[in-house]
């Protein structure tokens, strides 16, 4: 019943190793590798993989969801800077020849080990240049049967959009024939309310470095995420992956 959480940035190593010691996610050990260096000999004796941890986002969703600690699961937010918007903006996104795209070496552990499930997320924008389509490919090469939806936060009533790319990959099914390639998912319903009730509201946020509004970008400001919420800034949101989480639940009891 112990958890492995792969995670390279040594401050959310530590909010990692805080929030097992306070009981909020899955007990287990903190691995401050690189994915990279993982073998998969190294995840033996784990029933739960949580690569890109972060501050255990992840972990936390599956409680959220009422997945049991005991119940095997892998879990992985591969980075997103090869392909958001954010990084397009400072020139700095190289899609797929990007040395930051690390679905292949996740993929390689995921073959190795042939886990049950998997969760995953990814920006949205990432659909544009064929990771979600790259992703879905290579499981299904390996007969896993895969789906995806594009959560935004204020589906589950947070005050900002921060739209996300969530996947599953379950080893029961038998993969999908005659793939098609994506350009891009359906957005979720959102829940409707007025940001701030001002139509000037989004050109004030970006002067204060919000530029959601005026770009088709996801996530908090760039002062909060890079800044001030370090840790909370590279997070998923749990309440969002909960109800992927639940969904499949619903579909494989």
């Amino acid at each position: 019943m112990t958890a492995y959480y792969n995670e390279i940035d040594p401050y959310a190593a530590a909010w990692l190793r805080n929030l097992i010691a306070a009981g909020h996610i899955a007990p287990g050990d903190v691995d401050e590798r690189s994915i990279v260096d993982v073998q998969p000999d190294d995840l033996r004796g784990y029933t739960q993989c949580h690569f890109f941890a972060g501050i255990g986002g992840w972990s936390y969703a599956l409680h959220l969801a009422g997945w049991p600690d005991n119940r095997p699961v892998w879990t992985g937010s591969c980075p997103c800077q090869p392909f958001s918007v954010g990084s397009v903006a400072h020139g700095g996104a190289k899609g797929q020849g990007d040395e930051r795209h690390l679905w292949p070496t996740f993929r390689d552990l995921i073959s190795e080990r042939s886990p049950a499930t998997v969760f995953g997320e990814q920006v949205a924008d990432a659909i544009g240049w064929g990771w979600w389509d790259e992703v879905a490919l290579d499981l299904e090469e390996k007969s896993y049967a895969c789906a995806a939806v594009v959560l935004p936060a204020n589906a589950v009533g947070a005050r900002h959009r921060r739209k996300r790319l969530f996947w599953m990959a379950d080893a029961s099914g038998e993969g999908r024939k005659g793939y098609q390639p994506l350009e891009r998912l359906p957005v979720a319903a959102e829940t409707a309310f007025s940001f701030d009730g001002n139509p000037l509201a989004g050109a004030g946020r970006a002067l204060d470095g919000d530029y959601s509004d005026l770009l088709p970008c996801d996530g908090l400001s760039v002062a909060v995420e890079r800044l001030a919420a370090k840790g909370y800034g590279n997070a998923i949101v749990p309440q969002a992956a909960a109800e992927v989480i639940g969904a499949y639940m619903e579909i494989a009891a």
